[in-house]
């Protein structure tokens, strides 16, 4: 059964301009999106929810796969009456957007991809990604949350995206975290999709960033048939947080390009 999510949705429902669709990444909660939200809900709807598991949705132990998250944001979109959108994902939420466009292509007028890679995971990856969530049960989600954030953000990030970042990752729900890295680490091969994404795309990574580094998303620009790519400067894994305004204008480019067609 399919778990009512939390979301943000801002903005103009009856705007002529698509609604765009925010997906969060792992292990945030759909606050990532603040500065996207405040940007565009002006001019155009803004739907940004909480993945089950994270936020303020149900939390469903075990194991969520990718294709789990895609059916929860079909059912979310067909209950808010969405029928075509701009798709846009960060990190695992763009591999989700990826998912979701495999499954229900004709909805999604356009596509970006943040900080991601479409690849299948590695007999090594899926082990790390395991045992981790065994960690996280075990220990909780803060020691991680120490670790990483300076991977996550780049350590010379402004402090309050820093303290942001470190308090989403700390109020996820071990669990719910969990049970995406569970499902994470069988998720399918995403690569002989992007030559048959007839939708632009938008690529966008930071300059800094190590968990997808900028040779994975110019990988992937040149797989799309019709993609533009743009490296944000003085950011890592999360570029829409760390330099909002950077991140703004090129997706706001993206989105005249396709309102206007």
């Amino acid at each position: 059964m399919t778990p009512f999510l939390a979301y943000e949705d801002k903005g103009d429902a009856h705007s002529p301009r698509l609604p765009l669709v925010l997906v969060h990444g792992h292990p945030f909660d759909r606050t990532m999106w603040a500065p996207q939200i405040e940007a565009f809900a002006p001019s155009r709807r803004v739907i940004a929810p909480d993945l089950r598991g994270y936020g303020a949705s149900p939390v469903v132990p075990g194991t969520t796969l990718l294709s789990d998250f895609t059916e929860d944001i079909a059912a979310l979109l067909d209950e808010l009456k969405v029928e075509e959108f701009v798709l846009a994902g960060l990190s695992m939420g763009g591999q989700i957007a990826l998912d979701c466009y495999g499954r229900f292509p004709d909805r999604v007028r356009g596509l970006v991809l943040a900080d991601t890679f479409p690849d299948p995971e590695t007999p090594a990856g899926r082990l790390a990604r395991n045992e981790t969530a065994d960690r996280l049960l075990a220990e909780g989600l803060r020691g991680y949350a120490d670790e990483v954030l300076e991977r996550m953000v780049a350590p010379y990030a402004d402090a309050p995206v820093k303290a942001h970042v470190h308090r989403m990752m700390t109020g996820t729900s071990p669990e719910g975290a969990a049970a995406a890295l569970r499902g994470r680490a069988e998720r399918p091969d995403y690569r002989p999709l992007l030559p048959r994404v007839t939708a632009p795309a938008l690529v966008v990574v930071g300059a800094d960033d190590t968990y997808t580094p900028v040779t994975d998303a110019r990988a992937m620009h040149a797989a799309l048939p019709d993609a533009v790519l743009h490296v944000v400067e003085g950011a890592a894994h999360l570029p829409n947080l760390e330099r909002p305004e950077e991140f703004n204008r090129a997706l706001a480019a993206f989105l005249d390009r396709i309102d206007a067609a």
